[in-house]
């Protein structure tokens, strides 16, 4: 857990004060407070979780459940506006403000997106349902995407479209 706080201090600039470095920091405890054992001490620590949990999203305008697995050196970049329910986030992401990663529609409240390696996320995109990004993808400003991108793809538009193929396809 320490180490992963370390690293996320790092990456995000090594700034205390950064929104990104305490949502990451709440994420990383409320997955760590659920290998606690017994299961009894594990209460206050998830009253203590779902506090600074809202207190994230007030303050810092980040929504980070612990449900999404996150990687390593992720960047939660500037300031707020960010939905972050996806089913994973890769290494090496970087997610600038005012993104949403989540369900397409009320019917598949289940299919969540998959941030690949490396992937570095406009601000104001969209990502929506069962999909994959793949390793080392540049999706533009104020994309809507809602099919796969290809590795080392470059996509942008609503819809969001290829722009330029990653060297991979």
């Amino acid at each position: 857990f320490w180490a992963l706080v370390a690293e996320d201090y790092r990456t995000n600039d090594r700034d205390l004060g950064s929104q990104g470095f305490w949502t990451l920091f709440w994420h990383r405890f409320g997955n760590w407070r659920m290998s606690v054992r017994p299961k009894i001490l594990r209460v206050p620590l998830t009253v203590l979780y779902r506090i600074m949990y809202k207190l994230c999203q007030w303050v810092c305008g980040i929504m980070l459940p612990y449900t999404v697995r996150v990687g390593r050196r992720v960047r939660l970049d500037h300031f707020g506006g960010m939905i972050l329910v996806a089913h994973t986030i890769g290494d090496d992401v970087i997610i600038r403000q005012n993104t949403t990663f989540g369900i397409a529609g009320l019917g598949s409240m289940h299919d969540r997106p998959i941030i690949g390696n490396g992937v570095e996320i406009g601000a104001g995109a969209v990502v929506l349902g069962r999909i994959h990004i793949g390793t080392r993808a540049r999706i533009g400003a104020n994309a809507v995407v809602v099919r796969d991108v290809p590795p080392g793809a470059v996509v942008g538009g609503v819809p969001a479209r290829i722009i330029r193929p990653g060297p991979e396809t």
